[in-house]
């Protein structure tokens, strides 16, 4: 006796609510720290899409359950971004995979998940429905909606929906749910994730109010926003067949040469005609009249042909060396008195736009050395891509394995474990290569590896001449030290040696061994 299989089809929130573990919904504890993650990277998205300096808060409530394990929490986010239009509301938070998200351009968001799914585990683990406020501007009406998310049919369910006169004239999302959580396991990832927000975005003031009561702030060091990044249209190195056949579909050009140049980046009409010269496909062909066969035989040549450009950074909103540099100095408290007086360093450094795959990437590392940074038996390492700290899995991280394994410290005067080091890498992009939904650490791209260990070593030869000078400096404190402390007691011998009733004055013998150190260490500068 055979049994026929059951074939069915199940939505996407349906498959997520399934496998929610692959977007870091794991545990209580794990959950909470991606629900606060998720929420508090939409929120500055919001912001810097209007340019505007982030204000987030944050508020965690413990409702029911034990403070020392997992209990029923209330999370609630606000933040002074753009805001949502009322109509798009519901399913910009009850419909997963639907967001502004899906666009060729830098964001911290990659499939429209994120969020989503903070609502879902908090509707699985509570039964209880989200509230969302929301205003696009002083002249827009404040929207109100509270909805669930239909699972199975991956639609929102709404429970209430209206809007009412904005007199403040706020403009924001604040967004609060109820969900399971173990605070007391996650604290310390919870603190360390805005610790190092505060580092990657040092223009948002940041507060969080944990569920004792107790009140984190993490104020801006400045107000400059970087500018906001466009959208761009793909590279002809970063599409595939599929991607060719839906612009195909869509396209209102009359000639194949016509589709290259409006729907690719800097392709010109030069380029246009060496490229399809190349692919040995008629210029003056219509597109949508391609075979199958001719569609194939256009990417493969698109993917082999060296002759384009590379790929638009503008679509690129990184740091800058300015901004990271504020961000290392307000974290780790280092002041500007104690970088010019040498007894710390920071260096950063913005790398030129480099490709993987056909899309672009900049990467910005940093140096820090201090008595501030905790040494923990190896050089502190902190990560993030397009903006988003990543705290887990660092030992898998390609930033790690360039760091560990291909950087010779000692050739900068590095003694891991020993020397205060901290090193900064920033990936941003516009396809950052994880390895896994959850985000938490980059593959091992050639390109990527590439780029990060130039960075390194450019950014380390300052540190060199720091550490170096600052040996220097070392030395000569301890000579300085010896002549002090035996030169009053020459004196006072030779005073008594020559039967002399003054001792002579050392002071100008001291200044001149401080002038011979000074001169010295301009020599080897």
């Amino acid at each position: 006796m055979t049994v026929a299989e059951v074939f069915q089809e199940i939505s996407a929130a349906d498959f997520f609510y399934r496998n929610r573990d692959i977007a870091g919904f794991t545990s209580p504890s794990r959950s909470i720290y991606s629900t606060i993650r998720e929420l508090v990277e939409n929120s500055l998205d919001a912001c810097e899409t209007g340019g505007i300096p982030p204000d987030i808060y944050v508020r965690l409530s413990h409702e029911s359950g034990p403070l020392d394990g997992p209990g029923t929490y209330i999370v609630r986010v606000e933040d002074n971004g753009i805001g949502i239009p009322s109509n798009v509301i519901p399913s910009a938070f009850g419909q997963v995979l639907y967001g502004s998200k899906y666009k060729l351009r830098q964001t911290r968001g990659t499939f429209g998940l994120g969020g989503k799914m903070a609502l879902l585990y908090g509707q699985i683990t509570t039964h209880s429905e989200a509230a969302i406020t929301s205003s696009t501007g002083s002249k827009s009406r404040i929207a109100e909606v509270i909805l669930r998310i239909d699972i199975q049919q991956n639609k929102p369910v709404i429970i209430k929906n209206k809007t009412r006169t904005n007199k403040p004239h706020w403009q924001g999302t604040i967004i609060e749910f109820k969900t399971e959580a173990d605070y007391s396991r996650a604290m310390p990832r919870i603190l360390e994730y805005f610790k190092q927000t505060a580092i990657i975005v040092p223009y948002a003031n940041i507060t969080f109010v944990d569920p004792r009561g107790r009140l984190y702030k993490f104020l801006r060091g400045t107000t400059k926003v970087p500018p906001a990044p466009t959208e761009t249209s793909p590279h002809p190195h970063g599409v595939d067949v599929e991607t060719v056949q839906r612009m195909l579909k869509l396209t209102n050009a009359k000639s194949v040469q016509e589709f290259m140049r409006k729907n690719f980046q800097r392709i010109g009409e030069t380029t246009a005609r060496k490229f399809l010269q190349f692919a040995r496909l008629g210029q003056k062909k219509n597109p949508r009249n391609l075979s199958a066969q001719d569609m194939v035989k256009l990417v493969n040549a698109m993917k082999s042909y060296d002759g384009f450009l590379s790929p638009d950074p503008t679509c690129l909103s990184p740091l800058g060396e300015d901004l990271m540099e504020t961000g290392i100095k307000k974290e780790l408290g280092i002041t500007d008195q104690e970088i010019e007086s040498g007894t710390a360093f920071v260096t950063t450094l913005q790398r030129r736009p480099a490709t993987y795959g056909g899309f672009p990437f900049i990467i910005e590392v940093g140096l820090a050395s201090s008595k501030q940074i905790e040494m923990q038996g190896k050089i502190l390492l902190f990560r993030f891509a397009n903006k988003i700290p990543l705290l887990f899995d660092e030992a898998s991280d390609v930033s790690w394995k360039v760091v560990d394994t291909e950087i010779d410290w000692r050739n900068y005067k590095v003694i891991p474990g020993e020397t205060p080091l901290a090193v900064f890498i920033h990936v941003c992009s516009t396809k950052i290569p994880y390895q896994t939904v959850g985000k938490e650490f980059i593959a091992d791209r050639p390109e990527v590896e590439h780029e990060i260990l130039n960075a390194i070593r450019e950014v380390g030869r300052n540190l060199r001449l720091y550490l170096s000078k600052r040996e220097h400096l070392t030395q000569e404190k301890r000579r300085l030290d010896v002549f002090e402390k035996y030169l009053p007691k020459v004196a006072q011998f030779s005073t008594k040696l020559a039967k002399e009733k003054r001792e002579p004055d050392i002071k100008p013998l001291l200044r001149g061994v401080i002038k011979y150190g000074a001169e010295e260490e301009e020599e080897q500068e």
